[in-house]
């Protein structure tokens, strides 16, 4: 009886050292210091870093809005941040806070913060784009107004799956499904971009409701960046080495029976549109993941 233990004890140290070897693999930008993570790439001085690195914001008047760009950029992982959003009449205003690569088959995926007149909710917009191809966009109005506080908006990209969490809440899970011909975000590395500006064209109530700028400026605030992801740096290597083990959750992570019902509840309470279940856009047939499980 001997042998099976010494398997055992075999099969154990080897999945131990993959982990390890994962580990290392893994890259991660501790919790945020915003002048070492991002740089401000439009705007003027209506993007501003504050308290020495700890809180970024935005602003948007008539002349322009602002926005920011990681100075990394990323293949797979888990990125939290932490936005309060334009308080009052935000209306015609969109708060932008996504992944993206570059060029014409560029991927992405998506939080937009539609805004609307005092009183009235935001519209969370998600979208994920794979090989330049978008069209999924699925829409909430949140449990809570996040003009009041900070609440933390967060990414986990893994080669199985794209899951949207709002204070750690699975809102919505975009699967891998290469398997029946979707195309899955695996081989662009993506930064990680924020902005805020007009777009009273369509961002509130199909754009009937335009942006008061006597309200302006319209500001949005930003603290408590963190990246645990695979830092890419270049042809021949894609991340680097910073991470501990425990971190690597997002590797693997879907959801488990609780995060299937908190799914469930927020799908079923709080989403307003959802692309998988729009006849009338899709007439000629839904597209092929939406008739695979969402979970």
């Amino acid at each position: 009886m001997a042998f099976p233990c010494s398997v055992n004890k075999i099969s154990a140290e080897m999945i131990l050292l993959a982990a390890m070897f994962l580990g290392f693999l893994m890259g991660n930008s501790e919790a945020g210091n915003f002048y070492q993570d991002f740089d401000i790439t439009w705007g003027d001085q209506r993007a501003k870093i504050l308290n020495g690195g700890q809180l970024l914001t935005l602003s948007l008047d008539k002349a322009s809005g602002s926005g920011f760009q990681s100075k990394n950029q990323y293949l797979f992982g888990r990125v939290d941040m932490q936005i309060k959003l334009v308080a009052g009449n935000s209306a015609g205003t969109v708060t932008a806070y996504y992944l993206s690569s570059q060029g014409p088959t560029h991927d992405e995926i998506d939080f937009e913060f539609l805004g609307n007149v005092t009183g009235q909710p935001y519209t969370l917009h998600t979208n994920v784009f794979s090989q330049g191809k978008g069209n999924r966009e699925q829409q909430f109005h949140l449990w809570f107004d996040p003009t009041k506080a900070f609440h933390t908006y967060s990414i986990v990209w893994n080669t199985q799956r794209i899951i949207f969490l709002v204070d750690n809440i699975p809102i919505r899970v975009f699967n891998n499904l290469e398997s029946i011909g979707v195309p899955f975000p695996k081989n662009q590395p993506m930064r990680i971009y924020s902005s805020l500006w007009n777009a009273d064209d369509w961002a509130t109530q199909g754009g009937r409701v335009k942006t008061d700028w006597t309200q302006a400026p319209f500001t949005a605030s930003y603290r408590n960046f963190n990246a645990n992801a695979c830092v890419w740096t270049g042809a021949g290597s894609s991340c680097t080495s910073t991470t501990s083990l425990q971190d690597s959750a997002w590797q693997v992570q879907g959801l488990d029976a609780a995060g299937r019902n908190r799914l469930r509840w927020v799908q079923q309470k709080h989403m307003i549109y959802n692309y998988c279940t729009d006849l009338n856009r899709f007439s000629q047939g839904l597209p092929p993941e939406c008739k695979r499980s969402r979970f």
